[in-house]
């Protein structure tokens, strides 16, 4: 097994003596104000309290995300690497979500949404990419299941207040009842739930990836125009539309194992991937999603006819990959696990060729 790496991707004077002193302040105020409201919330009661409010939590964080009016840049951060995008997000009455992120670092990538329909605009190939939105967890949208399945494998605690991006916020953490999985912290506002700030951290407390919002603005009015117009005039723009399709892999010989606590299979995709010969026709890529509500693990399955990938793991931040050949097919397996739980993960996929 050799060693792989992920590409970076995605899913974007001097001060005055007393202001020196005013920000010793500040950060003493500030630390005396985290402390209190780790002991507040310390005092929340006995665990099934602690749950039901996390549980409360957890939902308005999922819903805010759909139902909310807002506006703002966040920062996406993974080891060194640095991405900042844009978001606007209006939830409209009788015509749905309309929504539109764009990419403020490196190459220009704008993308617009209404509902499920989602347009990708490519500039410097003046292309334009049709599908319909498989995931619908994306940040500030972090949960892909009810916060009691969340809560079957995580174990809350209410850890206090704090404040993102000038809003106050209730700060959340989900710690694993196993090794399968990472430890998340969420930053909420208190007044209407939307996710501010989202954190994966490993075993020992360490940041592996976040996500921020630097500048929000929340319940801003709704002006979908821009983006409907966007949508509309495609004028120019050469226009794609993948063709994706769902697939039923254990009619195909492919038998998933549930041999990792709290994940459940979401949906199954076969996409075509282009072949390094341009004249060969596209590759048949099956893919399974699984889910505990937080974490996801893709499992990618493709022939080894024309393919010329090699075996072995790599990780950046939090996502780790595995890639097996077994019998006449390649296995990658790609999440924001531990490396040990694709291992897991792929100990237990089995193939039976159908009659």
């Amino acid at each position: 097994m050799q060693t792989l790496r992920l590409n970076k991707t995605t899913i974007w004077g001097r001060l005055p003596a007393f202001l020196c002193c005013a920000a010793v302040l500040l950060s003493a105020l500030s630390a005396t104000a985290r402390a209190e409201a780790q002991g507040t919330s310390a005092g929340v009661g006995d665990p099934a309290t602690t749950r039901r409010v996390a549980v409360e939590w957890l939902n308005r964080i999922h819903q805010a995300a759909q139902q909310q009016n807002y506006e703002g840049a966040f920062v996406y951060q993974r080891g060194t690497f640095v991405q900042t995008s844009r978001i606007t997000h209006y939830a409209t009455h009788g015509d749905g979500e309309y929504e539109q992120l764009e990419s403020l670092d490196g190459k220009p990538r704008k993308m617009l949404r209404h509902n499920d329909e989602l347009y990708t605009f490519v500039p410097e190939r003046h292309l334009c990419v049709v599908e319909k939105r498989q995931n619908k967890d994306s940040f500030p949208a972090l949960l892909a299941a009810s916060a009691d399945q969340v809560l079957s494998v995580y174990e809350p605690k209410l850890v206090g207040t704090d404040r993102v991006a000038g809003v106050d916020s209730q700060v959340i953490e989900l710690d694993p009842k196993d090794a399968y999985r990472f430890t998340y912290k969420l930053w909420a506002d208190t007044k209407t739930g939307l996710l501010l700030r989202a954190q994966t951290l490993d075993a020992g407390g360490q940041v592996l990836e976040q996500l921020s919002f630097s500048q929000i603005r929340i319940g801003v009015p709704a002006d979908k125009t821009p983006i409907a117009n966007g949508i509309r005039n495609t004028a120019g723009w050469t226009i794609v539309r993948p063709p994706v399709e769902a697939v039923d892999m254990e009619a195909q010989g492919w038998h998933f194992a549930s041999t990792v606590p709290g994940f459940h299979k979401i949906r199954e995709l076969r996409r075509p991937m282009a072949a390094r010969d341009p004249s060969s026709p596209p590759i048949p890529v099956d893919q399974a999603v699984f889910s505990d509500g937080l974490a996801a693990i893709s499992i990618f399955i493709e022939p080894v006819e024309n393919n010329t990938r090699k075996e072995g793991t790599g990780n950046s931040g939090a996502t780790h990959v595995l890639v097996k050949r077994s019998g006449d097919y390649w296995i990658t397996l790609l999440g924001e696990v531990p490396q040990a739980t694709l291992q897991q993960f792929a100990s237990a996929i089995e193939y039976k060729a159908p009659r």
